[in-house]
């Protein structure tokens, strides 16, 4: 797990984590001339055998709370350090909201530097810390009396964080994995070092990994979890990879990019959440504000695009749109923090639930319900929830887990529970059941509109059946609710296509004559049979002509070789084995080699050779033809 640090500058964060740990988390010289931490430090800490927390040390200063927000990403539990002699202060505030804003699951309070005041001053002080507590989360934390110097109160500290770590849900290493990165150098003879808090899946030695937003490609060398070279990071591990590849370029790699595995990760450059603001922030959210908006260890500029309200005042919660001004790598339910553009202080923060939204300017009822799913709810009810928004673009099955939250084990079990009856899934996508109604009625219209055109055609193409879907639908919508419509019995599947059940084209004895005329007549002619405009008047005159020649060609007698050509399916099948017996083998053949086997006129052969062509039978070749043996 996850232990972070936080409170304001100068409250002993650093002195308390030497104390319990033995590392000095100040590496920098300019942190230990000036007596404060500036960049994150780290640490790792054993409780006893039964708890590794990896340690982050965040800077208290207000000058450096992009850095701490950095930090407070990941963390599973924090130590908030509020100094006996000082008491509560800005940044403890400030830390406080971030911590929760971020959702961290438990606190410890160690009130530090005990040792510099009596015990009736020390009351006071915890009753300020109750207070601050009070009506939040973490209101009935622990709050422990500690001295570094005098190394007092570290025991009860250990049992306090003991007891918070027994009730964190550790994250799920079966995830996928995601690495924020804090920091990016340069180790003589390794080469590029990444580091930061595993959020999620288990990261191994040999892993090809993608650098994101920067898109670049890298391999993992080695990993490092405190110093310690193993072959697997699992998620809450404080993790060092070393790189190679493109992604290993220390000039385009910095604080804020994102490693992973999965393609299914993409960027983006909008986000929706539902963001609360602060009830002490002394600031709104207005519509195209400019904030800072902070994401795992990336911090970008966004404007606001408000859903709802024209104004998120103090205390107030909202649906906002942030339009970034850098692609970030973001995930549904993930927390992010929003601070003011000038001066920069923290507003608030929220979740997210789109992680690649649409453009919106406004939410209906019903957008609303789904977003609130997609925060609030189980996993079947957050892929429903995605899977509507989707509309007629459908859900990647495979980007699920980014686009919903979960582990994929979990969007699985998700996916089982929804079942055929709430969302229709295709080999690739999902679409929600309004979607899935739409479709089955455009499939049924096109059915039924078959039939009245040409009640002589024993099927209805399956082509003629996807025209009818909008240009844009996945092209495996329409076969996916033919199959539904088929196996719940409201279309018949038969010769190639669908058909209303119980459809058989029946013919009156007058059209029985005349397409046993047709018949004949293309049979008897062979290869030179006429074509549809050469046929006898009173066939040419017949306004079921054309059903009655697809009607044939359904049963297969005849098939169509070019257009307004038909010819006997038998016939042809002959022509084509008197080619391959004839001219098999033999290549750059013109149109007069095969004259003996095609005894028909040159007017005729072409459209004969094209039709063989397209069976594989002659291959064109530049000027002339190739015959395979």
């Amino acid at each position: 797990m996850i232990l972070g640090t936080a409170g304001h500058v100068d409250h002993g964060k650093t002195a308390l984590v030497r104390a319990l740990t033995g590392v000095d988390t100040d590496r920098l010289k300019e942190e230990k001339a000036r007596g404060i931490t500036i960049e994150l430090g780290f640490a790792e800490l054993d409780l006893r055998g039964r708890v590794r927390f990896g340690v982050v040390d965040v800077p208290g200063h207000e000058d450096f709370v992009r850095a701490m927000v950095a930090g407070a990403a990941g963390m599973d539990v924090v130590l908030l350090a509020i100094a006996a002699d000082e008491g509560v202060m800005p940044q403890t505030r400030e830390h406080l909201a971030i911590v929760d804003l971020l959702d961290v699951q438990e606190l410890v309070v160690a009130v530090t530097k005990c040792d510099l005041v009596d015990p009736e001053w020390l009351e006071l002080v915890d009753a300020d810390i109750a207070e601050l507590l009070a009506g939040t989360r973490y209101a009935d934390a622990r709050r422990v009396p500690t001295s570094a110097t005098k190394e007092s109160g570290l025991d009860a500290l250990l049992d306090a964080l003991l007891d918070a770590a027994a009730r964190v849900q550790t994250a799920e290493a079966a995830d996928l994995v995601r690495l924020p990165l804090d920091r990016v150098f340069t180790i003589q003879g390794t080469g590029t070092v990444v580091t930061g808090t595993l959020w999620s899946g288990t990261l191994r030695v040999g892993d090809r990994v993608h650098v994101l937003p920067q898109g670049l490609d890298a391999k993992v060398r080695g990993i490092q979890v405190h110093e310690r070279d193993v072959e697997e990071a699992r998620a809450g591990d404080r993790t060092a990879v070393s790189l190679s590849g493109e992604g290993a370029d220390r000039t385009l790699v910095a604080r804020g990019a994102t490693l992973v595995t999965s393609p299914d990760w993409t960027v983006t450059w909008m986000v929706t959440a539902r963001v609360r603001v602060l009830p002490d922030a002394g600031w709104s959210l207005v519509h195209h504000q400019r904030v800072h908006f902070h994401h795992g260890t990336a911090g970008v500029l966004a404007r606001c695009a408000l859903l709802g309200a024209e104004e998120i005042g103090p205390g107030e919660s909202g649906w906002v749109q942030f339009r970034l001004e850098e692609p970030l790598t973001v995930r549904a339910r993930d927390r992010v923090v929003i601070r003011a553009y000038s001066p920069v202080t923290t507003i608030g923060g929220g979740v997210v639930a789109e992680a690649m939204p649409p453009k919106r300017n406004r939410l209906d009822d019903r957008t609303r319900a789904a977003l609130e799913a997609l925060v609030e709810g189980s996993p079947a009810e957050a892929i429903a929830a995605h899977v509507e928004l989707q509309g007629w673009a459908g859900a990647a099955k495979q980007a699920l887990p980014v686009h919903t939250g979960f582990a994929p084990v979990l969007v699985g079990s998700g996916l089982a529970e929804l079942g055929a009856t709430r969302i229709l899934v295709t080999a690739q996508r999902g679409f929600g059941p309004e979607v899935r109604a739409d479709a089955q009625e455009l499939v049924l219209r096109a059915v039924e509109e078959g039939h009245a055109e040409d009640p002589l055609r024993p099927t209805i193409p399956l082509a003629a059946v996807r025209s009818a879907f909008p240009s844009w639908a996945p092209p495996d919508l329409a076969d996916a609710v033919v199959g539904g419509l088929v196996a719940e019995g409201r279309l018949e599947a038969a010769e190639g296509g669908v058909r209303r059940p119980g459809h058989r084209p029946a013919l009156s004895q007058e059209q029985d004559a005349a397409s046993a005329r047709l018949e004949e007549i293309f049979l008897s002619g062979g290869l030179g049979a006429p074509a549809v405009d050469e046929l006898p008047e009173e066939l040419r005159a017949r306004r079921d002509l054309w059903p009655l020649l697809r009607r044939l060609e359904s049963l297969g007698v005849v098939r169509l070789v070019a257009d307004g050509l038909f010819l006997g399916g038998a016939e042809l099948d002959a022509a084509a084995a008197r080619i391959r017996a004839a001219l098999g083998g033999q290549t750059n053949l013109g149109p007069t080699a095969f004259r003996d086997v095609l005894p028909v006129t040159r007017k005729r052969l072409l459209p004969l050779l094209a039709y063989f062509d397209g069976l594989g039978t002659t291959l064109r070749r530049g000027e002339g033809r190739d015959v395979p043996e």
